[in-house]
């Protein structure tokens, strides 16, 4: 894909940060229509008429992405109204807990993994058929993290629900693939910290500042026109991967530790914690 221009895009966890970049790109690409879903009424609203005021085609909708039924009758009013989705992005995400697992509670763990695990299924579940059948360049963009790709202290729950998510949505590219639906890519985003507030107080990991997101979304955006199915970042992210896998595991943790990665979370407040 050269743009999203024409297409139909949607966008969930859309009010702020990631998310309102994404539908803020695609409104300056030409989309034909931009979807917006987000649990937060009130930012939903004005990030809807702040797109509108730009001139995007918007079309919004009170969205929890835990619900199975909430998700399929949002996604029926959308199939009515705008047609086909083209370009997914399954970008809304929580951090719910802090301190060591047995500390959170039982809520805490089960609405991370709902939203940043179950979540992505059910809204990816209800396009993707339509995306196969089109024909057309499709893309579905799954925003996971770093904490998918190595065990992280402090963040038991959510680093669950990441590998969890890169699980399913690896999996399914290589279905796509297999099934010989090729137009249809799905890319996987796993970044470390982004300067979004949701990881206020993390500590910085060697030679991994915290990310900008005009950085990741720039980097997310080229790399799903082009199909790519990772964006891994910073580069010390997939060195980290790469060593956890070869090092005997007290010399991973030792090494992790070291760099900062063990010890990343200690001072964890986030915001709404």
């Amino acid at each position: 894909m050269e743009s999203v221009k024409g297409t139909n895009v949607l966008v969930t966890g859309a009010a702020m940060g990631l998310g309102k970049l994404f539908a803020t790109q695609a409104v300056k690409e030409g989309a034909a229509a931009v979807v917006l879903w987000d649990a937060n009424e009130v930012a939903l609203k004005e990030t809807a008429a702040e797109l509108e005021k730009a001139g995007g085609t918007v079309h919004y909708a009170t969205v929890d992405v835990t619900s199975q039924s909430a998700v399929a009758e949002a996604a029926e009013r959308v199939r009515d109204d705008v047609g086909t989705i083209h370009v997914l992005f399954n970008n809304a995400g929580i951090v719910r807990g802090n301190g060591y697992f047995w500390e959170n509670s039982t809520r805490d763990f089960t609405l991370t993994m709902e939203v940043n695990s179950i979540g992505p299924m059910l809204v990816a579940r209800e396009f993707l058929p339509a995306m196969i059948e089109s024909g057309a360049q499709c893309r579905v963009v799954n925003i996971a993290s770093s904490a998918g790709l190595n065990a992280i202290p402090r963040m038991a729950a959510y680093a669950a629900s990441k590998w969890a998510a890169i699980g399913f949505s690896d999996s399914v590219r290589l279905e796509l693939e297999q099934a010989g639906h090729d137009k249809v890519k799905v890319t996987t985003v796993c970044p470390t910290y982004i300067n979004t507030g949701m990881f206020e107080g993390a500590k910085g990991i060697l030679f991994t500042p915290m990310l900008e997101q005009e950085e990741v979304v720039q980097r997310t955006w080229a790399a799903m026109l082009k199909g790519q199915p990772f964006v891994i970042m910073p580069w010390t992210s997939k060195m980290n991967k790469v060593l956890s896998a070869v090092l005997p595991i007290g010399l991973r943790d030792f090494y992790l530790r070291r760099v900062g990665v063990y010890n990343s979370m200690d001072e964890f407040s986030g915001h709404g914690q």
